[in-house]
């Protein structure tokens, strides 16, 4: 019996992502740092500050999804909601984290400032903590739900403390092959493919360099030998096409 694929959603929350003020990084680095731990992330969302919206999204991709991981909304100010949304999600009441608000209490700073400070204290009743590897508050864990800074330095020393600590299934293997090809003069060849080998992700992505159009075809799996199998087939599509494959890679 073949090892189960175990699967992720990212939930990335944040009006200022949506407005386009802030380009989000983190996504990249959790779906290659997860795909490393052999967890495939199979969905990702940009949501607002919304209360309702990020409730409704957390509810729905935990039962859907092996994980969920949200970064963003667990910082000092009024529109830092992920914890309430969390405790909401999950039916409990937030408590404050002694272990978070003992980190916080190490800077000193005017009782209003650390008030506001001390909203990153607050987590659900029930949660554990994520360790964050900066040495700053911590993120958390509710269930199979993550929550993670938004600040990517943050984010990926919180993601970092998980490794070995997450049910994983096989490793992401990967091949691709570029040619001088639109994708209209391989689609057929690359369909019948694909339906030889339903287990590997085949991707067809076009490009412009300089005057001349191609296309990248990559290859995702976690069977080695259907890999190469497939890799050989694109390659001798290509060149029935009348061009060189180019540029082979494997990771």
């Amino acid at each position: 019996m073949s090892e189960p694929t175990v699967t992720a959603c990212v939930l990335i929350i944040g009006n200022e992502i949506l407005s386009g003020r802030t380009q989000d990084i983190n996504l990249n680095h959790i779906a290659v740092t997860l795909g490393e731990w052999g967890i495939r992330v199979r969905e990702a969302r940009v949501i607002p500050d919304v209360e309702d919206i990020v409730v409704a999204a957390v509810n729905e991709t935990r039962s859907a999804y092996d994980y969920v991981f949200t970064t963003g909304g667990i910082g000092p100010t009024h529109d830092d909601i992920t914890a309430d949304c969390i405790a909401r999600a999950f039916g409990v009441e937030l408590v404050t984290s002694p272990e978070i608000a003992a980190i916080i209490e190490q800077r000193p700073a005017p009782p209003d400032v650390m008030k506001s400070r001390m909203r990153m204290a607050r987590i659900p009743d029930g949660a554990t903590l994520v360790e964050n590897l900066t040495g700053g508050p911590q993120g958390f864990r509710m269930d199979n739900v993550f929550v993670l800074a938004g600040i990517p330095r943050v984010m990926q020393a919180m993601l970092a403390s998980l490794e070995g600590k997450l049910r994983g299934g096989k490793v992401i293997q990967s091949r691709s092959v570029t040619a001088y090809l639109g994708e209209s003069q391989i689609a057929g060849d690359l369909g019948r493919i694909q339906d030889r080998y339903p287990d590997i992700d085949l991707g067809s992505y076009p490009f412009l360099r300089g005057d001349r159009y191609g296309t990248s075809l990559v290859m995702r799996g976690t069977d080695e030998t259907e890999l190469e199998a497939m890799l050989e087939e694109v390659k001798s599509a290509i060149v029935a096409a009348g061009e060189t494959p180019q540029d082979v890679q494997q990771g």
